[in-house]
């Protein structure tokens, strides 16, 4: 077992890298709104509404890598490289299929999908358009989503960071190559932006395979792409689907908390809209050590070190918890300094609302950093993502959206409490949580022994 010392560098030399990725990932999706409004404010309309159904796929690419990491790591604590690159090849086998389902849905059906979310004809034609050439980047980032998730679970972080890295910096030069007309092509608009991010993806996987073949760890092996795995596919889909299930109901309660501000008033979503970006923000950190205690954890029940684990899990939580305050304090002491940026750009009721909205999201993020940390950091790593998807389930639609919805439309209350009953949700599952995190049923060794 480390000491204090050497684990907080350990956990920090995981985490860090994990949260540089976190935000790249919010970077392209900054870069792609604040281009596209180069072009049009339909454009931007089409390509966000649009991304409603590639989010969809998020959400499923997010549950076979939450499988995959988990597997991965609890293999690779025990030593089996060869189930390791087994477990590889079945979730790059499933996510191929899934990819190809939405790519053949949304390649066919473009403007079927779009009429769903908008009447507009313009913003319908632009989105169908984008649509139908963003589907081919589904193949590949379904592959590097995998690949990269089982790397990051044998302790192999930086080259996802590298990866990452790389495909923000392809894809912005391809999105204002493409949007301007640079280096002698045509202005593609809309469409230029969806073959800019086709373009990152490939190139993401190129990234993969040429390290896949250079390396001595864990390699993409057709032949596991292709084998039967049995128990291992129930292993897999075990952990994946919860994890997909569980997310799936956090982002409909999100929407339906979002649905319930829109109906107060459009002050009220303006300063929600800024106030959750900026939380999102601070919690980029929490979401960095949650991802680490999974591999931490993850590995050590591998190894069948049970005491070990929940020692490292305890350990992981106590800096989870510093590094939400701390977060905190950061967004509370640049409180004034983002009222200034929007004070021209939002009403003054407005700006009222998000100063008291920005407090009231901070003690919001201690929570989310608690809950994430053992959710799905410590649960997760001793394959328990049940818990998770119950929790969120019952929690969200039977307790935090009534309760919401109850203040704001039956007792009639003023926005702002309204608004602090919707930042309690995470603090309403939190004893739930701890009683289930002091239990200990979740540290448990899901490895099998294969011939």
């Amino acid at each position: 077992m480390l000491n204090k010392k050497d684990f907080l560098k350990y956990a920090s030399k995981l985490a860090f890298p994990i949260m540089i990725q976190n935000l790249i990932g919010t970077l392209v999706n900054i870069a792609d709104t604040v281009m596209l409004g180069y072009v049009s404010q339909t454009a931007m309309s089409a390509s966000s509404l649009a991304n409603q159904y590639t989010f969809i796929l998020f959400c499923l690419y997010y549950g076979m890598a939450t499988g995959a990491s988990v597997l991965c790591a609890q293999y690779w604590g025990k030593g089996d490289k060869k189930t390791v690159e087994r477990i590889l090849g079945l979730a790059e086998r499933i996510s191929l299929i899934v990819s190809l389902v939405f790519f053949v849905i949304s390649f066919s059906m473009p403007t079927t999908i779009m009429k769903i979310f908008t009447s507009s004809p313009d913003t319908i034609a632009a989105g169908s358009e984008y649509l139908k050439v963003i589907s081919f980047s589904f193949m590949f980032m379904g592959f590097s989503q995998v690949f990269m998730s089982a790397l990051r679970s044998i302790g192999k972080i930086m080259l996802p960071s590298v990866t990452y890295i790389v495909s923000l910096c392809v894809n912005v030069i391809c999105n204002a190559t493409f949007i301007f007309g640079l280096f002698g092509l045509p202005k593609l608009g809309v469409t230029g932006v969806a073959l800019g991010t086709v373009i990152a993806r490939i190139t993401e996987v190129l990234i993969c395979l040429i390290y896949s073949l250079r390396s001595s760890d864990v390699r993409f092996r057709i032949k596991y792409f292709f084998t039967k795995s049995g128990i291992l596919f129930q292993d897999f889909m075990k952990i994946a689907t919860p994890a997909v299930i569980n997310d799936v109901v956090w982002s409909f309660a999100s929407s339906a908390f979002a649905a319930i501000l829109g109906h107060i008033g459009d002050d009220m979503v303006a300063a929600n809209a800024v106030a959750v970006m900026v939380v999102n923000i601070g919690a980029i950190a929490c979401r960095g050590f949650a991802n680490a205690t999974t591999i931490i954890v993850s590995q050590e029940l591998g190894k069948d070190n049970i005491d070990t684990a929940r020692e490292y899990g305890k350990r992981m939580l106590r800096i989870t918890m510093v590094v939400s305050l701390v977060g905190c304090v950061i967004i509370l002491a640049l409180r004034p300094l983002i009222l200034d940026f929007y004070r021209d750009k939002l009403t003054e009721t407005a700006i009222y609302y998000l100063g008291i909205f920005i407090i009231m999201t901070t003690w919001r993020l201690v929570g989310e950093g608690i809950n994430t940390c053992l959710i799905c950091g410590c649960f997760r790593g001793g394959g328990d993502s049940r818990f998770g998807m119950i929790i969120d389930s019952v929690f969200m639609w039977l307790v935090a959206v009534p309760l919401t919805f109850l203040a704001a439309y039956v007792l009639k209350l003023p926005p702002i409490w309204v608004y602090f009953v919707m930042t309690l949700d995470e603090f309403e599952k939190m004893p739930v949580v701890f009683i289930h995190y002091f239990r200990g049923k979740w540290l448990t060794n899901i490895t099998r022994d294969f011939d």
